[in-house]
């Protein structure tokens, strides 16, 4: 089973239809039960990095997710979800995050266009579970905001988009995805795919 984290910012249908083509079963819930049961967790998220924490806060699930973090078991964070996994954002002022991976997110500057949106190659960084038979290609985008990681060792794979932008990140069983997998093709399914098959071998541990 594994749980989407609803804290009412994110496309928690789609991602929960996604790992179900996958052939596993995908759960929509808050319940801090039902997610520590799990035996992985997704954290989506559309929105302001602000609202989503102040969110999560309020349900109650910001402990839950740090909880579910340091039990071992996978967890994933999508676009949003995936800056959230941070220390904190610049994003319409200073706010903290989950500081579940060392760094900060800071806003695209230069004179291009922002948002970032679009289809981008992935390069991969440093090996990974997640990369498994795979071979780097392109995923979606749509952000204005990237992450910085502190740790080299936890950028997974990069893009370009006028500098080198942190596409997926990783530390242990948490990782992160700047880009929706499950609205970029065929590899990003795959990669979804990846990140399913961990959950189903750390299961059976």
């Amino acid at each position: 089973m594994i749980a989407i984290i609803d804290y009412g910012m994110g496309n928690l249908h789609s991602v929960s239809k996604a790992v179900e083509r996958l052939g596993a079963e995908a759960v929509v819930t808050s319940s801090p039960a039902e997610i520590l049961a799990a035996d992985g967790a997704i954290l989506p998220g559309v929105g302001a990095f602000g609202d989503a924490m102040a969110n999560l806060r309020e349900t109650g699930l910001e402990s839950v997710v740090k909880e579910y973090a340091a039990s071992g078991k996978p967890l994933l964070g999508i676009c949003l979800g995936m800056q959230l996994l941070f220390d904190e954002s610049e994003e319409h002022g200073q706010h903290a995050g989950l500081s579940l991976l060392p760094g900060k997110v800071v806003r695209f500057q230069g004179d291009y266009k922002v948002p970032h949106m679009g289809w981008n190659e992935l390069s991969f960084t440093h090996d990974s579970p997640i990369f498994q038979e795979l071979a780097p290609g392109h995923v979606y985008f749509v952000h204005s905001y990237h992450a910085l990681p502190q740790r080299k060792e936890d950028l997974l794979a990069t893009t370009d988009y006028y500098q080198p932008v942190t596409a997926i990140v990783g530390r242990g069983s948490v990782y992160g995805m700047q880009f929706h997998p499950e609205k970029s093709g065929e590899l990003g399914m795959a990669l979804l795919g990846n990140f399913v098959k961990l959950v189903e071998s750390k299961a059976k541990d």
